[in-house]
């Protein structure tokens, strides 16, 4: 079999650079592909999930039910890249990592 018969690898449908800053000056950084779903975030199947349910609006997310402390300890996230080939550029500030964690039911756990 040529080479020339095979058909080429199509690129994910969306790719997004996901980031996170903390006021302990931690910085995270992955990248998420759905569609099909990888990359490097620990969680990608679940954040594809997630953003699928929303049409990749990140501001739709609707976090699950979860306590968390009253620690005021900011956390800055940040998405650019693209949603099945539209632009995104998100980005919000959470009170602390638990809230980050659930409130973006886990896009921006990593």
């Amino acid at each position: 079999m040529s080479l020339s018969c095979l058909a080429p690898a199509q690129p994910p449908a969306s790719t997004l650079q996901l980031t996170s800053h903390d006021t302990a000056n931690r910085t995270g950084s992955v990248v998420l592909t759905c569609d099909p779903a990888g990359g490097t975030h620990p969680k990608y199947a679940k954040a594809c999930q997630v953003l699928d349910s929303v049409n990749g609006d990140f501001s739709r997310i609707t976090g699950r039910h979860q306590m968390c402390t009253l620690i005021y300890a900011p956390v800055d996230v940040s998405a650019t890249g693209t949603w099945r080939g539209k632009p995104v550029s998100f980005q919000t500030s959470y009170a602390n990592r638990c809230e980050a964690d659930r409130d973006s039911d886990d896009v921006f756990a990593f």
